[in-house]
Formats: C-alpha cells, structure tokens, sequence
C-alpha cells in the first residue's frame, strides 16, 4: 500500500526561524566603543515555540508523513482493540456519569464527550493492551494521538493538520528523550506520563492554533501536570497514566490559550523539569536546536508491537517461538526453560506467575510458555481463560528469569533476550534474538501490520467499517476533511 511504500530518508530543510544568534553584529556602545550585550539565549519553551508556530508540512521529509500514518494507524487499531477491554470500560461508565456536552468522540464506544474527558478514554484504550508502538524509552507518545483525535473533531481540523501536530508531537518528545537518556533507566520514570504530557501539549497547541507567546506557558503547565512511575506495571493503572496525559495535555493547551500563565523556564529553570526528572544525570538540552532542521521521525524508526504486551519481553518471545517451530510436539518434552534478559529489561519483566490478564502482559513465565505452548500471544492469550490454561501453567513452572550479563544492558534496541530449553533427553536447544519482529531491525510487512489493525479493530467493529477506516488513515495529510472518520469509530 502507498503509506507503507519504501520512502527515502532525508532531512528537512532548515526551519524560518534562528536559534542562534550572531553576536559579532551587535550594536556598539557610542560611549565606550564596545559592544552592547547580546541578547540572552533563547529558552526551550520559547524555541519550542517557534518550532510549533513555524512549523511547515512541507518541509517534513516524506519518510516522517508515512512514518505518521503508519502511527495513526497502528494506534486506532489498538485504540478500537483497547475500547473493549475492562479497564477501558470502566473509565467510560465514569464519563457516562459526568454527563459533559458532548463536543467528541469516545473511540469504539457510542459516547460523545468533553474533549478532554475523550482524550482520557481514548488514551486508556490505546495502551491498554499495551500493544501501541514503541520508541524511545517505551511509549512516551502513547497520549499524542489519543489527545489530538478529539481535538481535531472538536475544531473541524483538516486531515493535514492532524498530521502536522503529530509531527510535533513526536519531535519534541523525542527532543526530551535525547536530552535526558537516563530518565527511565536510571531515573524511574515512566515516560508516557512524563514525557507525554509535555510533548503532547506542543502538539495540542498546534491544533488550537496557538500564538508563539502563549506557548511557553503551554509547556510550563504541562511541566506541572507531567507524572508516572512504573510501579503500576501490571495493573490497570499503567493505560491510565496514558489517559491522563492527553487528558492534561488539553487542559494544559486549553488554559494556555485563554491567558493562564506558568514559568517560561519550566523546563531548564532551577527546580524545574530537568532539574527534578533528570536529577544527577547527563542532560543535553541542545538537542532541542534540531528542531525543524532534522525530524527524528523519519531517521529512527519506532517499533510495530506484534504482541500485546510489555515490549521489553518480545525478543524473549520470538526466541521462543523460534524454538517452538524446532520442536513442534517435542515443546512437551521440556524439562526447564532458562530466559535471560538485560538489566534494563527487568526493570519491567516480572519473575512471577500473573493473577490478572494485565500482569500477564509483563510474566516471563507466563509469556514464554504460552509462546511455547500456544505460539504467537495475541489479544486472546491476555484473559482470565488464557491465564488458568493448565499446560502453560505446568510449562510456566519450569521456567526461571533473570539477569544476563552476557547480554550487556542497553537501554535502546536492539535489547537480547537468550532463551534455553532443556528436553526430557537432555538436550538442549538455545536462541538469541536481538530486534523484536516489528522493531526497525526486523520491521513487519504490510501484510502483518493490516492483520494487526484488523485483528485489533474489528474487536469493536464490523470488518466493512474497519476497511473504512483504514482507508482514511491511509490517506492521513491528504484528504482535506476528517467528518466522516469520526461516525465510524462510533460503535453501536
């Protein structure tokens, strides 16, 4: 299909506005002959400002406008998939209860809401499975579209314009990812509620068409608003902390817009974002001078999930699986299941048999034996049935995790997992993986990304109006209007 065609990667052309300024042409002091002192350096909200406002389509290089829709895509798809499942559900009975006008559509559902309180739930349906695409340090723009879907209905934005605040988006949170490397590895933090929050509000003000000057105190609300530690890994919280980014993000481009104020210098100012998230680590803020001048979105790709659950064990899965095909019926002749990852992969992977569908997503018993009983794990394999199957649970007790310190600790991809498989005649078979299947080391097909968003959608829809709806998506930056999306991602 053309938004999956092979693009050329390239850089954009520099952006309208300086970032830096010539002092060597500042005006002299008639008195003393020197030369006055130069401006002071731009602040990063102010030079996210610019970027935001400046900000031109068609500079953009091809490869980020397919890297877009691919997003766009991918994440309805889960989005849909993620509007049936329990903790979804539950946040929808409270928007039922709020009775707010209804200016939005609440994604595979038949409500229409506030558009924040639609960010909220499309944000926890969108990660809900955990099964939305992946970047830096996870999914730290897994708000970004949950949040601009509904502004974009409510402001009868044009599809172009959908596309140009994702782009923003996805740069300034890649810019706050580079800036600070540490922020999840060593610092905690979780950063789809971090992160998110910030970078989403750029692109929320974007969509709101905001001015320059009003951006910066965009960014420092959203400064105040941003949040999230892993600890909720396994629980419904973790789609939540999705939801209330994008649900923050618009508050924070909505009070922006009608004069709310905050520091302009939440970001590198004393006690201000990086100071507090990034807290004894190295920091290069500079990166933020590359905005409009080269777009991370068409130089490193994200990841595709291929299953839905925490993206830190999927090479670990596709070594199983690798040892599956070896074995076909022999996998019951297993005797011990040895998994090794890397430090920073347990920082997420737990050690222990899950007691609910959303801390299965993160077992490493669980998920390695069900890949070895069952194959690939996909949405059915993460119900409270999948979980009391008792031949995963007899394999999962043969199954131990831990640190490998042969694997090395990277914190970006490729991340190893080793899998070893002892047989009841002592043999032993051993996969290493590297690039999970759908990372940019080992991408997905066309055909493997339309199953996915079909597999996804039609959990909450018809396939007919699924094919609709991808047919939009597809033409995502192209086809001027939006208003017949929106009736289609209505269920019922």
């Amino acid at each position: 299909m053309l938004w999956l065609r092979t693009v050329l990667l390239g850089n954009g052309r520099p952006a309208s506005f300086n970032r830096e300024r010539d002092n060597s042409k500042a005006p002299m002091n008639n008195a003393t002959g020197t030369s006055a002192v130069p401006p002071a350096p731009a602040r990063l909200s102010e030079i996210i400002a610019e970027f935001v406002t400046g900000f031109d389509l068609r500079n953009v290089p091809p490869a980020a406008i397919a890297n877009a829709r691919l997003a766009l895509v991918d994440t309805v798809g889960v989005m849909l998939g993620g509007s049936v499942q329990p903790a979804a559900a539950i946040v929808h009975g409270l928007i039922e209860a709020e009775a707010s006008a209804p200016a939005a559509t609440v994604v595979g559902t038949g409500l229409r809401t506030s558009v924040r309180l639609a960010a909220l739930a499309n944000g926890v349906a969108s990660h809900a499975m955990d099964y939305d695409f992946s970047y830096l340090m996870g999914q730290p723009v897994a708000s970004l579209i949950p949040a601009l879907l509904p502004l974009t209905e409510a402001t009868d934005a044009t599809s172009p314009e959908l596309s140009a605040a994702f782009i923003i988006g996805f740069e300034v949170a890649s810019r706050l990812c580079r800036a600070n490397p540490d922020h999840t590895s060593l610092g905690g933090w979780h950063a789809v509620g971090t992160i998110g929050t910030i970078a989403t509000a750029a692109a929320c003000a974007r969509l709101l068409g905001l001015q320059a000057a009003a951006i910066p105190n965009v960014i420092g609300i959203a400064v105040s608003m941003a949040s999230g530690v892993p600890v909720n890994f396994g629980a419904m919280t973790k789609p939540l902390l999705a939801g209330h980014a994008a649900q923050n993000a618009v508050t924070a481009a909505v009070l922006g817009s009608r004069g709310y104020t905050a520091s302009p210098v939440a970001l590198e100012g004393r006690n201000g974002y990086f100071a507090a998230f990034g807290r004894g680590f190295s920091q290069s803020p500079d990166v933020f001078l590359e905005l409009g001048h080269s777009f991370d979105l068409a130089e490193h790709s994200f990841t595709i999930k291929a299953y839905p659950c925490g993206g830190l064990a999927h090479p670990a899965i596709d070594a199983a699986l690798e040892i599956r095909d070896e074995l076909g019926a022999a996998v019951a002749d297993i005797v011990s299941v040895k998994v090794g990852i890397t430090r920073y992969a347990a920082l997420a992977i737990k050690t222990d048999y899950p007691q609910s569908a959303e801390s299965a997503k993160f077992s490493a018993p669980f998920l390695i034996a069900r890949a070895l009983v069952h194959g690939a794990p996909r949405i059915a394999a993460f119900t409270e049935a999948a979980i009391a199957d008792a031949r995963v649970r007899a394999l999962a007790g043969m199954v131990s995790a831990s640190i490998d310190p042969s694997l090395g600790d990277p914190t970006e991809i490729p991340r190893p997992a080793r899998v070893a498989v002892v047989l009841a005649d002592g043999r032993r078979i051993e996969r290493v993986r590297g690039f999970a299947l759908g990372s940019p080391g080992r991408p997905m097909t066309a055909a493997q990304i339309e199953d996915k968003f079909f597999d996804c959608a039609t959990q909450a829809v018809d396939r007919p109006r699924a094919e609709r709806i991808l047919a939009i998506l597809a033409a995502l930056g192209e086809a001027p209007s939006l208003a017949g999306l929106w009736p289609l991602l209505r269920r019922g």
